[in-house]
């Protein structure tokens, strides 16, 4: 199986995971943080909608520079806006996930503010990256619903909540 089509299968996959999480979030809790220093429910799980899109700026340019681009998060007010916004991020992200462009995937990218260099690094590891970052943040997002006592589905396999412990 060449790269492309791993990938499109693991988003896909995770995706039926990351529906479930985002649909527990309950709209008046948008605003709710577990801690100053984190961010809020509406932040994580926005940034977590759009990551599938990830891949097709990965796919499609050499770089993001937020002294040029500045991160400006999608302004959503419900769990049905989220919801919407994750479909259509992953569709997005999917979009150009076909053989032609397993081509492109050895080829650098860079993360940059201005002259300040995060990182560059295949466009392969960039996609892996946003992937990775999907899962991680979901369990973030596992994490603040425990906290505000909402049931937790499984991930990869039955949750406490969905075993009845």
């Amino acid at each position: 199986m060449n790269r492309i089509k791993t990938y499109l299968k693991e988003l896909e996959q995770e995706a039926v995971t990351t529906r479930k999480m985002l649909a527990r979030i309950p709209s008046d809790k948008f605003s709710w943080q577990p801690h100053p220093k984190s961010m809020t429910i509406k932040s994580l799980a926005t940034h977590i909608a759009e990551l599938p899109a990830w891949v097709t700026m990965t796919l499609t340019t050499d770089e993001l520079d937020f002294a040029t681009a500045p991160y400006t998060p999608k302004d959503l007010n419900t769990t049905e806006e989220l919801l919407a916004y994750f479909e259509q991020s992953l569709a997005d992200g999917t979009s150009l996930l076909t053989d032609e462009y397993e081509s492109v995937l050895d080829k650098p990218w860079t993360l940059r503010t201005g002259d300040q260099i995060h990182t560059t690094e295949p466009k392969a590891d960039i996609i892996r990256m946003s992937i990775n970052q999907i899962i991680h943040h979901r369990a973030q997002l596992g994490v603040y619903l425990r906290l505000l006592n909402i049931p937790i589905p499984g991930s990869y396999g039955p949750s406490a909540d969905e075993m009845g412990l």
